[in-house]
């Protein structure tokens, strides 16, 4: 489903004048075109094709670590940004390491809370693998603690453990142990 960038920019010319600015200001007469551009490019998640290549190679264990995603709060409409790891044991397949990314670009741009968009990389990394051996770790900062409410840089870590990971704490471990280099660094004050 196409967005409807002509709503965006009514909407948001009616935002600058609610604010008791002028849309029609040298500075803001392409703001609205602009707002709706961006809107279009960072939650295109939502029209995501899934297009996966899969091996018949076989390994006893996939990382995938350190994936930046930027994605968009749906309780403030403000940026969350961060990392995710992603890990699972493969059966007899394994799929291409850039639909890993894909899935997690898929899922961080939309509308989004990070909890529902770990576990949405869980279901599919399960389900395009054919393993319910899956590992999902995603740290992020929220854009919406930093710049209003509690005006803090505290890193978010949500995990969506499965299977074999979730039974096996050597396993679980060996995942944080390898995907430790790639952790989240601190927010820069």
């Amino acid at each position: 489903m196409p967005i409807d960038k002509g709503k965006i920019e009514k909407a948001v010319r009616m935002i600058l004048e609610a604010i008791g600015e002028d849309p029609s200001r040298e500075g803001l007469r392409d703001t609205p075109r602009r707002v709706a551009d961006m809107f279009e490019e960072i939650l295109e998640g939502y029209n995501a094709e899934d297009d996966y290549t899969w091996f018949t190679e076989t390994s006893d264990l996939v990382v995938v670590s350190g994936i930046r995603f930027y994605s968009m709060c749906e309780h403030h409409i403000l940026p969350f940004f961060g990392v995710a790891h992603v890990a699972y044991l493969p059966r007899g397949r394994v799929v291409g390491l850039s639909k890993i990314v894909r899935v997690v670009h898929k899922y961080a741009r939309r509308l989004q809370i990070q909890e529902r968009m770990t576990q949405q990389i869980a279901e599919e990394i399960a389900k395009i693998t054919g393993s319910p051996d899956v590992m999902v770790v995603t740290e992020a900062y929220h854009m919406c603690m930093i710049m209003r409410g509690v005006k803090t840089p505290a890193p978010t870590v949500v995990a969506a453990i499965r299977g074999k990971f979730r039974d096996n704490p050597d396993l679980k471990n060996e995942v944080y142990r390898t995907i430790e280099p790639h952790r989240l660094k601190p927010f820069p004050l």
